[in-house]
């Protein structure tokens, strides 16, 4: 392959003179080209996709019916100028080098070192015609693995030749990626190399060339991701992940279903490379911006880039409060003298939740926000308006956050204070969103828990519907409240479960069971073929789970469980109701855990084929009760027998309570007294024959732990590879 390099760095001394026609042709293959999609490789439907790409949570508040998705409004963007920029043709010469340089790195075997010697001289050929190059539909493809193969003395070196058009290259569709592709190479080379210097001078040259005029790159759908991808390196954040975090992360960590991330970033290993860069760019972007903040305000794309800026400065308070500062629209005198909100700034943040991309971008300043600024906004700008915006197709958004992000019981009482008693008004808008954000708040504050429950049960069900009906028409909000006659509405077949009414039952069943006993009798009061679709649907499925996982009496939970006796076989073999299944199993007594083996047990080899099957088959035993029934009802009550008794020594006590109504309620064990009395008897007998033996009492003790620690690695050994694939299909 020397020969191939050696061939390719020659051909750029000869003259194309003869070659004209055939570089011709190449020039108008890509030419018409240009308005194909890019080829494999290329993530252009999500990356370039403008708020679509990664947002908040949208599906949140409802469905199609309510005109809820702010995505799909008349697009209300100022539009921004561009400046002109007239690229220049490649000439033929240069076309035939790259397509060779192609044709010999791209899908071949070649040695690592000559493989990076091979890109370095090809970029080097890029000098004085970045632009064209990395514009061009064709070339830029082989611009981007040269720089996925090249040192980082190339890699920098390419960069700094790109700075002074930077802007022009990161604004163009294929440009665009030829910057990312850099970028991305550069975060390798910070991993494994130790010279940051030459890296720091490279992206300062880059940012510097921005900062002259950052609007233009900031409005641009394909500038403004790759301003947001050196954002993130320059933070040290790993550009992937960055960008991946998906709205159903958020949904998740805004209803209490998933730990918080950290608003800090702290753990990020590159936070201390260039720990001025970051901070200086975007003062200095926000700067010379400062006159166009009204457009970045509300142009979808520089709403990413600032959202992202927003999260990247959290843990820096005095940078973060300046950008947040500029973004409500506060001036600079306001600030200083403490008066943030103003008069002016208030009505127009008031206005502006109501276009899409500042909804957004309050959004995550709701979330990064200091407590001192989240009471002022909450109680200077949006206090009497917080139903006016639940009802607003983007505003909504930001009342979601505002109740997810709420910090103590005065914030939960004035949410409650405007929310509370609108619920059955905000289901009908298809905002239940908004209604399952508020419960959320009340559970995680513990403020308001019971009467948010009985609202949202009255905002359902009244008169004699209540209360066996709450539950079917929150598994079937969009459904129910659409309905010309609600009198007569009835659990519709073939219909998905509405995903946030599921939302909000799971976050009901986490509750105390004090607070929820009208939901209880309700879900025990579905017929038994409704029971059976819920535990087929992926949203009814989690609500059914959620009811057996939850605090209530076992007893309750049996009733649930005996409606689907005569399925556990078919559901078992459910991609959904697997899960179920094991549930069912977890909350039932002895003779239900036994009809629920036998209905599984002629499905033995179908489920040794599904994806969950496997794991149920190890955890219900299914083959030792085939083999041995009677040994197998003894493991399971001896089972259990020892659990009970863990709980009821070391259990909470709310845990104590429920393992009395377990199926071995009235396994008699002994008392604590009792069993100390053993404990010491067996002590004491111990000292006695160590002393026979003069052996110390210890000797006795550490070759017991021995024995028994060789033991448990034989059988951890034996079965470690059956419990990994277990935890695997748990996940």
């Amino acid at each position: 392959m020397v020969s191939v390099g050696l061939q390719a760095l020659i051909l750029r001394k000869h003259k194309a003179c003869d070659l004209t026609e055939q570089s011709t042709a190449w020039e108008d293959k890509a030419n018409n080209q240009g308005g194909r999609k890019r080829r494999m490789g290329r993530k252009t439907s999500k990356k370039h996709a403008g708020v679509d790409a990664d947002h908040t949570v949208e599906s949140v508040s409802g469905g199609k019916a309510y005109g809820n998705n702010r995505h799909h409004m008349p697009d209300q963007t100022t539009p921004v100028p561009q400046t002109s920029f007239l690229r220049q043709q490649i000439d033929p010469e240069t076309a035939k080098y790259f397509a060779e340089i192609a044709n010999a790195i791209e899908g071949t075997e070649i040695d690592p070192e000559e493989r990076s010697v091979i890109c370095g001289n090809a970029l080097e050929e890029t000098r004085g015609k970045e632009v064209e190059l990395a514009t061009d539909y064709i070339i830029s493809h082989t611009l981007q693995t040269l720089l996925e193969g090249c040192s980082l003395d190339h890699l920098c070196s390419f960069l700094q030749s790109c700075a002074k058009n930077i802007c022009h290259i990161a604004a163009d569709r294929s440009g665009s990626h030829v910057v990312e592709t850099a970028l991305k190479s550069l975060s390798y080379h910070l991993q494994e190399s130790e010279n940051h210097s030459l890296i720091e001078q490279a992206l300062t040259k880059i940012c510097k060339a921005i900062v002259v005029n950052p609007v233009d790159i900031m409005c641009n759908c394909h500038g403004s991701h790759v301003l947001r991808s050196l954002l993130c390196l320059l933070k040290g954040v790993p550009l992937e992940e960055f960008h991946s975090t998906k709205s159903s992360v958020v949904l998740a960590e805004r209803l209490n279903l998933k730990v918080p991330h950290a608003k800090d970033n702290g753990s990020l290993r590159f936070q201390q490379i260039f720990p001025s860069l970051l901070k200086n760019f975007v003062s200095e972007m926000l700067n010379a911006a400062s006159e166009d903040i009204s457009k970045l305000q509300t142009n979808q794309y520089s709403s990413l880039v600032l959202q992202t800026a927003l999260k990247l400065l959290a843990g820096n308070e005095q940078e973060l409060l300046h950008l947040i500062r500029v973004l409500l629209g506060s001036s600079a005198e306001s600030a200083n003298a403490g008066n943030l909100l103003e008069g002016k700034t208030i009505r127009n943040i008031s206005r502006l939740v109501e276009e899409t991309a500042y909804s957004h971008l309050m959004e995550v300043i709701v979330e990064f926000a200091p407590e001192t600024l989240y009471s002022d906004l909450l109680t200077k700008v949006f206090r009497k308006s917080l139903f006016r915006m639940s009802s607003h197709h983007c505003a909504n958004f930001v009342v979601q956050a505002l109740a997810s992000q709420a910090k103590s019981e005065e914030h939960m009482d004035l949410i409650w204070e405007e929310l509370g008693t609108k619920f059955h008004d905000l289901f009908e808008m298809g905002k239940s969103g908004v209604v399952a954000s508020v419960l959320a708040a009340t559970q995680r504050l513990h403020s308001h828990e019971h009467e948010c429950c009985q609202a949202i049960a009255a905002a359902v069900c009244t008169g004699d519907e209540f209360p066996k009906y709450i539950v079917p028409r929150i598994l079937f909000l969009e459904n129910f409240f659409c309905s010309g006659d609600k009198s007569n509405w009835s659990w519709p077949q073939g219909t998905k479960i509405h995903v946030v009414g599921s939302l909000i039952l799971q976050s009901i069943f986490r509750l105390p069971s004090e607070l929820i006993q009208i939901y209880v009798t309700s879900i025990t009061s579905l017929e038994e073929h409704h029971v059976l679709a819920a535990s087929k649907d992926p949203s009814g499925s989690r609500v059914i789970e959620s009811f057996l996982n939850s605090n209530i009496l076992a007893k309750q939970k049996r009733k649930l469980v005996a409606k689907l006796r005569g399925h556990f076989g078919e559901l078992s073999v459910h991609p959904f109701g697997s899960f179920t299944v094991e549930k069912c199993f977890t909350a039932s007594n002895l003779s239900l855990r036994e009809t629920i083996v036998s209905e599984m047990l002629p499905l033995q080899s179908e489920l040794s084929k599904t994806k969950q099957g496997p794991y149920l088959l190890r955890k219900l035993d299914i083959d030792g009760f085939a083999r041995q029934p009677d040994q197998w009802k003894s493991r399971q009550a001896s089972q259990q027998s020892a659990l009970k008794e863990f709980y009821a020594t070391f259990g909470p006590t709310e845990t104590k309570s429920l393992v009395k109504e377990s199926f071995l309620a009235d396994t008699h064990s002994k008392p604590k007294q009792e069993k100390l009395k053993d404990i010491r008897k067996e002590i004491e007998t111990t000292l006695a024959s160590s002393k026979t033996s003069n052996t110390p009492f210890l000797a006795h003790q550490v070759s017991k732990k021995a024995k028994r620690s060789k033991d448990e690695k034989k059988r951890h050994t034996r079965d470690g590879q059956s419990e990994s694939q277990r935890k695997k299909i748990k996940v």
